[in-house]
């Protein structure tokens, strides 16, 4: 295991040790009857929740078969379905925050229903309220999903960071694509003073050169006096245009030598695009294997050299780093366009994925609850949001992914 790795196992470790409790929707224990120690329950007819008080019994479903999540509750008496229409009920969900929900019920069909949307996370401590003939059953019950508790000093052993949900400024990016090239500076053809035979080359392709080496003679046609070709600049052989025994002198030049160190990324702009790139803007250079980037300037929109073509050329000058940036690689880009600011924004690397949500982890004390989100914009630092989570809340940046993986490990549930 590599260094980091080990550092990152070890800090996860000891996130871990401070574990709490946690619940991914399923019940913590009721305080009608013990019988949730492990999350488990009496379940009724229709899968849900059963809650008894005597011969009485209200079964709490969470219909999620429409467009939004809805309850629905069962009455019955003696285990047996009962009129509906006999039992006025209500439910009041209190959250994190704290936050509290309220739901009235009428009769429908068989159950007793409410207009009101059960809202994600479905995580909340529950109270239950039925009244029957005059008699009235209460109960009540924790039912939690993405939640759990750890103590300060875990948190900051597990490197866990937060920031407060507001607004930030969003830059617009464009992708772009192209190709790590020597600059035309860095770049130097060889030509023989007079025309002749090549009688001596002593470089191939690739090899490497300093100014001033001779690397090749050539045998004048004139006097026929042999000359020595020495190298303009430092660098390597990248185009060889002649062969030992080659007549040179024309206006091909022998050989072209670049010195790689002398770099720029040149990336392609199609007509839509090109409006929007002018030189100055902030873009950042990535290798295609994503272990390299730089962030830059646009240096220069250009022309292509195809006079048919309607592309430009996008320049970003790079620097050497020790030749993590070689010639002919290919390599993307983000170019920042623009920039808007937005009312409410979380950080990019906040993200989690959690059952077919994008989530981040609210902190309300040393609890930490997942929240949904809706999202809009997106840039490698920020992400628009555009519902699921209040201004203000605390939320985990840096570190989500262990608590993610403390939630995970009780088994993501969703059961009501």
């Amino acid at each position: 295991m590599s260094p980091s790795n080990l550092i990152r196992a070890a800090a996860a470790a000891l996130f871990l040790a401070g574990f709490v409790g946690v619940a991914s929707c399923s019940d913590a224990p009721s305080t009608e009857k013990a019988e949730a120690e492990a999350g488990e329950y009496e379940r009724g007819p229709h899968n849900g929740r059963l809650l008894r008080d005597g011969d009485f019994a209200l079964e709490i479903t969470l219909y999620e078969e429409g467009p939004e999540p809805l309850f629905r509750l069962y009455p019955y008496l003696k285990d047996k379905p009962l009129d509906p229409r006999q039992v006025q009920a209500s439910i009041v969900l209190t959250r994190l925050g704290p936050k509290v929900d309220r739901f009235t019920f009428t009769a429908e069909n068989d159950y007793l229903a409410s207009p009101g949307v059960v809202f994600e996370p479905h995580s909340f401590d529950v109270a239950v309220s039925a009244t029957r003939g005059g008699e009235r059953s209460a109960w009540t019950y924790a039912s939690y999903e993405g939640r759990t508790t750890i103590s300060a000093d875990a948190a900051r052993t597990g490197g866990v960071t937060v920031e407060r949900v507001g607004p930030a400024t969003l830059g617009e990016t464009l992708p772009l694509t192209g190709r790590v090239e020597i600059t035309p500076e860095g770049q130097a053809d060889v030509h023989a003073r007079y025309p002749g035979r090549v009688m001596a080359l002593n470089v191939q392709l690739g090899t490497r050169v300093s100014r001033g080496q001779v690397i090749a003679r050539v045998e004048s046609s004139e006097s026929l006096q042999t000359y020595p070709i020495t190298a303009p600049v430092s660098g390597i052989i990248v185009e060889k245009n002649v062969n030992v025994g080659s007549i040179t002198g024309g206006g091909e030049p022998m050989l072209r030598i670049g010195d790689p160190t002398r770099l720029h990324a040149e990336f392609l702009l199609y007509p839509r695009d090109a409006e929007r790139v002018r030189a100055g803007q902030r873009v950042t250079v990535k290798s295609l294997a994503g272990h390299y980037t730089f962030n830059g300037a646009i240096e220069a929109v250009l022309p292509s050299t195809d006079l048919t073509s309607q592309v430009m050329i996008a320049h970003v000058d790079l620097p050497y780093q020790g030749g993590v940036w070689r010639p002919g690689l290919g390599v993307s880009g983000e170019v920042q366009v623009g920039a808007g600011e937005v009312p409410l924004a979380v950080r990019t690397r906040a993200l989690q994925p959690f059952r077919d949500f994008t989530v981040v982890y609210a902190r309300f004390g040393t609890t930490y609850e997942v929240r949904m989100l809706e999202l809009g914009r997106r840039t490698p630092e920020w992400t628009e949001v555009l519902s699921g989570i209040d201004p203000g809340v605390d939320y985990v940046v840096d570190g989500a992914f262990l608590i993610r993986a403390d939630v995970e490990k009780s088994g993501a549930s969703h059961d009501h």
